[in-house]
């Protein structure tokens, strides 16, 4: 790479002499920064800047985006400043230089941290200027270029980061020339037997490819001339990675993939295109469900064109894109044909409505903390395949392959989100759980006493729609947030047979909270209860710190051993008093506690001791202390059944009662009474009662209840309302 090859690419659409000057500039500025330096290759340092800008010209971008291009590097690798380059080349450039300069000074716990705090930067850089990106895209090409260079563990670390990052990205910024090379570069390192494998068997078929090709290039050829449209028609030939990923994802062998090439076809006008696919579909029978009109509903990135798929002669397969000649420039360069534009129009909308997507992604990322769930979520929000959709109104609405109605919910807004009960597609109701295709029409059915569920957090595919559950969760519900958190995180250290008193210190959560951003050990607690971070890793930060203060921790004190049963009363079976026999107990109808439930005895006037839930609404805030509360255990050897109520909310609609009756009958337990009624939103409400044998079982059996058809939730009823911890989507 040469400073005249530079040239030469950017006089190709800008031969002012004042920008080349400037870019002068920037290329001896970036030759003297990075004097003496060396890339692993040996070639002097220089080479990689320049053919960053390089890149960027062929994209044909401005002449400040070029000039960020060369100096890239010099924030990080060398010793000039921000003040420096913003003093030289104002401070547009400086700006564009620092949000493309990673995080290097900065101190990480891991690698995966430092790499999302990375990225994090990098959107906020985005944000204010789409330019980043675009050096960021060209920084990376050209490095994937020269990676022949690098061990082999590096390669394929860098490979692996570019599958799963770079070129997804390049797709949403519609940058398809950048995008296909990423994958193959990346697909060559990452899987080198099967690129290789794959670059001899198209070299084989090579030539009898390009007879077919050329054959069917003239069958159209005079098909258009014949209809009076002017049209330039080419052979373009898929990438590897596509026809690799292809071959996986139908279980195919090379000698099976028969559209290893598609034509493309450029004609002047939008009329044009769709003449032109009436000849292509007179003269070759096209194939049912393979037509997609990327014209009429373009999709997020730009990108517009016609695709067909049609059987040509042999029953060969051959795919057709036809679109105008500034639809191929944007399918070629993206968002980077419209910069251009833009600088001309400010205040372009069209423009900001392209990159509405980043700022979604900027919206969810901001509550997320840990490293390894942001990049998780990056990946699959930038993930390449996407479904398009329609509200009853006929708007497009884009969401990520695998997307479900509350997905949809939460794009169309926050309010409709929090506020679904359940969705019409097509006009017929389906559980929110259903896998959204393209051409759905959808429907979202709201209910001002609807509510988010946990359960959602595991259903939701978006980024976006994650966010905004958790976001609801973390607002709406914090007391109750404290409370669950804070439950879960004593059962899960009892679990580990370590007592919770001992790590769950204020100073050990304090001191936790602060790695996760969170500010007292409330917040902590919070953050368990809606999801923002799991249990298992609070509780081994914990033992971190725990260690650090004190040592190693205490196993939990076994209960004290306890003399066989021998009360007579019926109500008392099940249940031990510690160090008492034969006390009348019952348990409390408020909470109806279960094994498994941890409870508490009260010694009641004269009706013996009453066995309550901890978590009891009638015991919660009393006085622990006090003499009047026991120590009672579950007794692990009785076989007793407990009465409990459960509540079911559903769509109101024929045989629901008879459903659910059913799946709790193939559980075999008896029923010993049924409610039912209808509320004004037309939602049925049903309470059941019957027999379990512990939690785990009442679990069991509100599992199956959850998956009758139109069953919005499933709550366990206690004390004339129901514990919404278990509240799901149908």
């Amino acid at each position: 790479m040469s400073l005249q090859q530079l040239k030469k690419s950017l006089q190709n659409y800008n031969d002012n002499k004042e920008d080349w000057a400037l870019i002068r500039k920037a290329y001896s500025f970036a030759l003297n920064a990075h004097a003496g330096q060396k890339r692993v290759s040996g070639d002097s340092y220089i080479t990689h800047p320049l053919g960053v800008a390089n890149i960027l010209a062929e994209l044909e971008l401005d002449v400040v985006t070029i000039i960020t291009g060369l100096l890239h590097d010099v924030l990080e690798d060398t010793s000039v400043s921000y003040d420096e380059i913003e003093q030289e080349f104002g401070d547009e450039v400086a700006s564009l230089v620092n949000g493309v300069t990673k995080l290097s000074s900065m101190e990480f716990r891991s690698k995966e941290e430092h790499q999302a705090e990375t990225w994090r930067k990098m959107f906020v850089a985005m944000a204010r200027d789409i330019r980043v990106i675009l050096v960021k895209l060209a920084d990376r090409t050209h490095n994937m270029r020269t990676l022949r260079h690098l061990n082999s563990a590096k390669r394929r670390e860098t490979s692996r980061e570019t599958l799963d990052i770079y070129a997804p990205l390049a797709h949403r910024l519609g940058i398809y020339k950048i995008k296909w090379e990423l994958e193959d570069l990346a697909f060559r390192y990452l899987n080198e037997k099967e690129y290789y494998n794959l670059v001899d068997k198209l070299a084989k078929k090579r030539k009898e490819r390009e007879e077919f090709i050329n054959e069917m290039i003239n069958d159209l050829q005079g098909g258009l001339e014949e209809a009076g449209i002017n049209a330039e028609i080419s052979g373009r030939p898929k990438n590897i990675y596509s026809i690799y990923n292809k071959m996986k994802e139908q279980q195919k062998d090379f000698e099976e993939i028969y559209d290893l090439t598609a034509i493309r076809v450029l004609v002047d006008n939008v009329k044009d295109c769709y003449g032109a696919l009436g000849v292509v579909h007179s003269l070759w029978r096209p194939i049912p469900g393979e037509f997609n009109d990327y014209i009429a509903m373009p999709k997020p990135n730009m990108y517009q064109s016609l695709h067909t798929t049609v059987v040509c002669a042999k029953n060969e397969l051959l795919e057709v894109q036809i679109r105008t000649w500034e639809m191929h420039r944007t399918s070629e360069y993206g968002i980077a044909a419209h910069w251009r534009y833009k600088e001309k129009v400010r205040d372009d909308k069209e423009f900001e409505e392209k990159l509405s997507w980043l700022r979604q992604l900027l919206e969810w990322q901001q509550d997320m903390k840990d490293a390894h769930e942001f990049m998780e979520h990056l990946k699959i929000d930038l993930f390449t395949d996407e479904v398009f959709v329609f509200t009853p109104r006929g708007d497009v609405i884009d969401l990520p392959s695998g997307a479900v109605p509350i997905d949809f919910a939460y794009k169309i807004h926050t309010d409709i989100g929090n506020h679904c009960v359940g969705a019409k597609v097509n006009g017929r109701i389906v559980p929110l759980d259903y896998k959204l295709k393209t051409g759905d029409i959808v429907e979202v059915i709201t209910s001002k006493n609807g509510f988010p569920s946990r359960d959602w957090l595991k259903i939701a595919i978006s980024s976006q729609a994650k966010s905004k559950i958790r976001s609801w969760f973390k607002k709406e519900r914090r007391e109750e947030n404290i409370a669950k958190g804070k439950d879960a995180l004593e059962r899960d250290i009892r679990r580990l047979q370590l007592e919770p008193r001992l790590l769950l210190k204020n100073q050990l959560l304090e001191e936790v909270g602060r790695k996760f951003n969170l500010l007292s050990p409330e917040d902590v607690y919070a953050a368990v209860g809606y999801g923002g971070v799991s249990s298992q890793q609070i509780i081994s930060k914990l033992r971190e710190e725990y260690h650090k203060h004190f040592g190693e921790e205490r196993e939990q004190r076994a209960p004290v051993e306890l003399k066989p049963w021998t009360g007579a009363a019926k109500a008392a079976q099940g249940v031990r008093v510690e160090g008492i026999d034969n006390l009348l107990v019952r348990f409390s109808r408020c909470c109806n506690p279960l094994p498994g439930d941890e409870i508490v005895g009260f010694v009641t006037r004269g009706r013996g001791v009453s066995i309550h839930r901890q978590d009891c609404v009638n015991i919660v805030g009393m006085n622990r202390d006090d003499a009047r509360f026991l120590n009672v255990y579950w007794d692990t050897e009785s076989a007793a059944s407990y009465p409990v109520e459960i509540e079911i909310t559903g769509m109101d609609r024929p045989n629901l009662l008879a459903d659910v009756l059913h799946a709790v009958s193939e559980s075999k337990v008896n029923i010993s009474a049924v409610n039912a009624r209808t509320t004004r939103d037309k939602m049925s409400v049903l309470h059941l009662t019957f027999v379990v044998r512990d939690l785990e079982h009442l679990e069991f059996i509100m599992n199956k209840i959850k998956q009758v058809k139109d069953v919005f939730s499933v709550n366990r009823f206690t004390g004339g309302s129901a514990s919404s911890t278990e509240k799901r989507a149908p």
